[in-house]
């Protein structure tokens, strides 16, 4: 069986639209717990993104011997500074603010994991620059797209009315929505080809 280890609405509705069978389990992690401790360290975004990944797959693993575990999360750099999803409409200004006129990196990561051991894992990286938009554009954008930024971790959705704020794309789209699917899906075609195509 093939689970994904996340919550992500929009990472479920890749799969499906890929036409997976799989379920669906939230990882008991403490995500700000182990980007402390990874950035004690000196992680940087893509590397956390990478580890948070794996730590949700792992968790999930242990409670289903046997199964391939997708474990997927993203991360969202400014430079040195890493940024979450905000938890109201007032963070979603201040965050869209922070990002005006400049350029964010998206690190996205996935990994496969069997009864607790690592069978693959990939990070892909996709560029973005925001115009300087205006206040009122900023608010008549947060009024249209409502309380789905609050899922997003830069307070955006390239697949909604968001897109006006942005100057510039450079990177694969899955990988900006979270999920590097192509890359994904060749390592289930190596690895369990029978989950991609039963017979």
């Amino acid at each position: 069986m093939l689970i994904l280890a996340s919550s992500s609405a929009t990472r479920k509705a890749l799969l499906d639209k890929a036409g997976l069978s799989f379920e669906t389990v939230q990882a008991p992690i403490d995500e700000r717990r182990i980007e402390a401790e990874a950035q004690a360290v000196g992680a940087d975004g893509r590397d956390l993104a990478l580890l948070l990944a794996r730590a949700k797959a792992e968790a999930v693993s242990r409670t289903h011997p046997g199964d391939i575990v997708i474990g997927a999360d993203q991360t969202l750099a400014l430079g040195p500074e890493l940024l979450h999803k905000p938890d109201s409409r007032e963070a979603a200004i201040r965050q869209l603010d922070h990002l005006r006129g400049k350029t964010h990196r998206l690190h996205a990561a996935v990994t496969l994991v069997r009864d607790g051991a690592l069978l693959w894992s990939d990070v892909q990286t996709a560029e973005l620059t925001m115009r300087d938009f205006s206040a009122a554009e900023r608010d008549s954008i947060l009024d249209l797209e409502g309380d789905a930024v609050l899922n997003s971790v830069g307070a955006y959705r390239l697949e909604g009315p968001s897109i006006r704020l942005f100057e510039s794309v450079s990177g694969d789209y899955f990988t900006i929505l979270g999920l590097p699917l192509l890359p994904l899906l060749a390592a289930l075609r190596d690895i369990a080809p029978d989950l991609l195509f039963p017979e």
